[in-house]
């Protein structure tokens, strides 16, 4: 059996040219990442919560870097903490 001109088959022909537009990888899901310090969470009780945003108000930070700040004056009081902060 002999296929007729003109066929199916005969697509490379008539093949769209390849585009240049660029094609950007699937964006990740989520926040990104703001630094490179590893994310550490914990459950506080709010009366905890409360003294750490008031800290950080009178001292005008945020209340991530009142935590951050807290237990550094916190670990320097017993061991030998690096004084990067």
């Amino acid at each position: 059996m002999q296929l007729p001109l003109g066929s199916h088959f005969r697509y490379t022909l008539f093949m769209a040219k390849k585009s240049k537009i660029k094609v950007h990888p699937k964006k990740k899901r989520g926040r990104p990442a703001t630094g490179k310090d590893p994310l550490l969470s914990a459950r506080l009780p709010q009366e905890l919560i409360a003294g750490i945003e008031k800290w950080a108000k009178l001292n005008d930070i945020s209340r991530s870097e009142a935590i951050r700040r807290l237990l550094v004056h916190a670990l320097r009081d017993h061991y030998s903490f690096p004084s990067r902060w």
